[in-house]
């Protein structure tokens, strides 16, 4: 009795770690005893189908009841009336009389970190058990004395629903909760400190500031298949045309009508996709979708690594949205965000009240320039929960790649860390072993599991072969940002035009390394931020002069070995700095050089999908030649893009200066006419008209190589495009 009476006074103080070995149905004697715990009720009764109803006596003033059904063959299929004080009686069902629904393997899977699809089984799941309907909860914190759901449904009391213990997850069928019902874990840690936690595998979450979990249903009727199923029969994108549009959903455009408010997924589906498609682009790439508290973080401080942001509306809707672009023909890549976590007090961060998804000690598991922390990747419970939330994507929402954010920190474990901030490796070196055999399983696993998936690595230094197999010993990523280009060429055009002459280099020098990975050229939001200024600050001159300087610029890019990518705005100019607490400055398309810049790209998009020579080998050195990359004093460049037969190429020739150049001459692998497929000086994108009246015939004297040679007005700050013409 005196054993009793301390575990039912560990019960009142919501402290007993084995709540399923007192209360509910329980064989003691002859007979059988039915304990539950209501700390508000008055009474209580056991009824039963058919039986007399049986009174069960108040064993605690916490509201711990008992009552003992005498010479009980088998555990009876019963409910409990709870009578609260004013007299309302409710019928509810014990969620003490069922059985656990994890299952041993489930537990070794994912103790292994090989459970792929734990998402199933950890969270919140509306299921059936023994034909009654309700939702099952499990949350993985081993070193929590008592964990508790807590909900609308139990007046948020950490007595009512404590949680079984399985191997150091916790879990509870709770039947008739249902969809939409908040919830929340309560711990007891070995501190006896009390937390209060948002589900790690929350597939939804109410709308920030509030931040918790909330019971959804992932059910969907997909409509993608044909675009699934191409996918996968197309397999790599590597010889495919790959125009990425990188967007932030939350500034694309607002509603300022209703107080600025954002564009829901149903909204942008509406109006994002089919602007998307109308400017060429093949993919949308999303700054993080997944549920973050603070809008400033642009989505890369995630607390709900399985929820899409409750901002913009629900799972379903975010679904819809992905199945309308790829119904349009578009693929949808979201950034991934493995690297850190925030500090909040409801994430990740002490989830059980130890070091659980992070290292204890700071040297490895806090980046302080971020206020973030940085998850324990060789832990497999961790590694397992960051593996299954990416197939998660995949799988469940059907995308097409993800882009993996700061790699770069992730690799070494100095990373913006100074002498003494950091440990070493077993080896006593600086890089993160247990992140790379991470991001190599990552990599392994993501392409298994969806064929013509890809992930992109946001990679900044010189580590080798971050998108090269990992059977050959490469990180395995199916492409790598190229920082370096990026960082060149807007240094090079930011220089006054009269001094691009002494900085040629920077114009050429990524040919010494374009293909040493699967690079992506990237103008991302990061160049558009944090004191940077926009694309159209980035360049010096009068407003024709930028504008100019840009057309020019995104046509070499076009041009240069490598995918593409392009952040919003960027395709008109937008004037100011990125802001992500507005929406762009799409009233700058009323003035006619903004206007024109846009149909610019455009149509170089159309073009570049459409020509082989552009987009089908980046990655090999017979997919591009240089004509003449030594014209520093004029500051033009030229070169041949070759299709993967050899035969098909274009020629790109790029002025970077304001000067006009008649008569420019390059040689040019066959003679005849050559077409003029994109001339950035058009009038029809704001330029001068300078060009070549649409079309120029070879002359036969030799140049730079070649028998044949064209002789070119070039125009000033100007691109274009050459293709032989058939036959």
């Amino acid at each position: 009795m005196i054993k009793r009476a301390a575990s039912f006074q560990a019960l009142a103080e919501a402290r007993h770690d084995d709540p399923f070995g007192i209360l509910g149905p329980h064989v003691e004697g002859s007979g059988l005893v039915i304990r539950a715990c209501v700390p508000t009720a008055e009474r209580m009764v056991v009824t039963r189908n058919g039986s007399t109803p049986v009174p069960m006596k108040r064993r605690h003033a916490a509201g711990i009841f008992e009552a003992v059904i005498p010479d009980a063959k088998a555990i009876p299929d019963y409910r409990l009336e709870v009578t609260f004080g004013g007299g309302t009686t409710v019928h509810v069902d014990d969620p003490y009389r069922y059985e656990r629904v994890l299952t041993d393997y489930d537990l070794y899977l994912f103790g292994e970190g090989r459970h792929t699809r734990i998402y199933d089984k950890l969270g919140a799941h509306p299921i059936t058990l023994r034909g009654t309907a309700g939702v099952h909860f499990a949350v993985w914190a081993p070193n929590a004395r008592r964990v508790s759901v807590v909900a609308d449904f139990n007046a948020w009391d950490g007595r009512r629903h404590p949680m079984r213990n399985v191997g150091g997850v916790w879990e509870i069928f709770i039947p008739g909760v249902g969809i939409g019902e908040k919830y929340k874990f309560e711990l007891l840690t070995i501190h006896g400190e009390v937390l209060l936690k948002s589900d790690p595998f929350g597939f939804a979450f109410e709308l920030p500031p509030l931040n918790a979990s909330v019971v959804t249903r992932l059910d969907y009727a997909w409509r993608d298949a044909d675009w699934m199923q191409s996918r996968g029969e197309q397999g790599s994108w590597l010889e495919k045309p790959m125009a990425v549009y990188e967007v932030h959903l939350g500034s694309w455009a607002r509603v300022p009508e209703q107080e600025d408010r954002y564009l829901s997924y149903a909204e942008l589906a509406a109006r994002l996709i089919p602007y998307v498609k109308e400017m060429g682009y093949t993919h949308i790439e999303l700054l993080p979708v997944m549920e973050h508290p603070f809008s400033g973080s642009w989505g890369y401080q995630v607390i709900g690594f399985f929820a899409p942001t409750s901002r913009f509306g629900s799972p379903a809707e975010f679904k819809a949205f992905v199945d309308a672009c790829h119904q349009s023909g578009i693929g949808v890549i979201l950034d991934w965000v493995p690297g850190h976590f925030p500090k909040d007090a409801h994430g990740l961060a002490s989830m059980d009240g130890t070091a659980l998804f992070e290292h204890a000690d700071p040297r490895q598991g806090e980046h302080r320039e971020w206020g973030t922390l940085i998850f324990n990747y060789g832990r497999n419970e961790v590694r397992n929960f960051l593996l299954a939330n990416a197939v998660f994507w995949l799988n469940d929402y059907h995308v097409d790649g993800l882009r993996v954010d700061a790699v770069a920190s992730m690799l070494y474990l100095d990373y913006s860390r100074k002498e003494g901030e950091w440990l070493p490796n077993r080896f006593g070196g600086r890089e993160n072993l247990e992140a790379i055999d991470f991001i190599r399983q990552l990599n392994t696993l993501t392409h298994s599991e969806q064929s013509g998936s890809i992930t992109v690595a946001e990679e900044s230094t010189a580590w080798p072969s971050v998108s090269r197999p990992t059977y050959v010993g490469g990180l395995g990523f199916t492409y790598k940002w190229n920082m370096g280009w990026m960082n060149d060429i807007l240094e090079y055009v930011h220089n006054d035009p009269v001094h691009r002459r002494w900085n040629h280099h920077h114009l050429t020098f990524s040919l010494l390394y374009a293909f040493s990975e699967n690079f992506v050229l990237p103008f991302s939001h990061d160049e558009v931020v944090h004191g940077k200024g926009s694309m159209f600050d980035k360049v010096p001159g009068d407003e024709w002069q930028k504008a100019a300087t840009l057309r020019a610029l995104y046509g070499f890019m076009y041009a240069h070995p490598g995918k593409k990518l392009m952040f919003m705005g960027c395709e008109f100019g937008q004037g100011r700095e990125w802001n992500y607490d507005r929406s762009l400055d799409w009233h700058l398309l009323d003035r006619p050089l903004h206007a024109g810049l846009r149909r610019f790209v455009q149509d170089l998009n159309h073009v570049y999908t459409s020509e082989p020579a552009l987009h089908q080998v980046d990655f090999e050195p017979h997919g591009f030649a240089w004509i003449d990359c030594n014209d520093s004093e004029n500051s033009v460049v030229s070169l041949i893009r070759r299709a993967r037969d050899g035969s098909d190429f274009v020629a790109a020739i790029v002025n970077f200066t304001p000067v006009p150049r008649d008569g420019y001459r390059i040689g040019v692998p066959r003679g005849g006419e050559y077409l003029e497929l994109i001339n950035s000086d058009s009038e029809n994108y704001g330029g001068s008209n300078l060009g070549n009246s649409g079309i120029v015939r070879t002359e036969a004297i030799a140049a730079h190589g070649h028998p044949d040679s064209l002789r070119l007005n070039l125009p000033p700050l100007g691109f274009f495009l050459l293709k032989p013409r058939a036959g």
